[in-house]
């Protein structure tokens, strides 16, 4: 019977740690999801696009990809934005290629959470909009102050300076100038 209870026990607090682990991970999206989303919100509009969302985050979790689409590769990067020696040589979570390049199959739960906590909304347009709530800029503006997000956030203030482009313009020059991230079999990672 102890053997039994004990096996219980440790299964019960393996789940447990999992669950804890699943959390993180999750709030970990949410927050790089967050940021982005509040640098591409005006008074006026959001980001448009899931398209767009998705290729805009797939140059943020790969910052060697987005060095080589800045105009000025390694020279484009304002000080202390620039990928650091592991970040050239790993990602930060890896993305999947699918129909139109990388994605990530968590964008619809990352959203949706975001939009239950009243970060975001969606805009009522033809194609999906987000729109950071004053809750969510208020929520980004604290995270970009930290240590661990300030280059994430600076990075996103990259991206809306040179690639504020339709999702499929994104996508083209993706396809275009970064092939070896879409030549692959679909549903594989990047």
């Amino acid at each position: 019977m102890t053997h039994s209870l004990d096996f219980e026990t440790a299964a019960a607090r393996m789940r447990t740690q999992q669950r804890a682990a699943e959390q993180r991970e999750a709030h970990y999206h949410e927050a790089r999801v967050l940021l982005l989303i509040s640098q591409f919100t005006t008074t006026k509009k959001g980001l448009t696009g899931l398209t767009k969302l998705a290729k805009l985050d797939f140059l943020l979790r790969y910052p060697a990809m987005l060095e080589r689409l800045l105009p000025s590769g390694v020279a484009s990067w304002p000080e202390g934005t620039a990928p650091t020696g592991p970040e050239r040589l790993a990602v930060e979570s890896r993305m999947t290629r699918y129909k139109y390049g990388p994605w990530d199959q968590r964008y619809y739960s990352i959203l949706g959470s975001l939009a239950a906590r009243g970060l975001i909304t969606y805009g009522d347009g033809a194609r999906a909009e987000f729109l950071a709530t004053p809750q969510g800029v208020a929520a980004a503006t604290a995270l970009a102050a930290t240590p661990e997000w300030s280059v994430v956030a600076d990075r996103t203030k990259l991206l809306k300076r040179h690639f504020n482009k339709s999702g499929s313009a994104l996508k083209d020059l993706i396809y275009d100038r970064l092939p070896d991230a879409v030549d692959r079999p679909w549903r594989t990672e990047i």
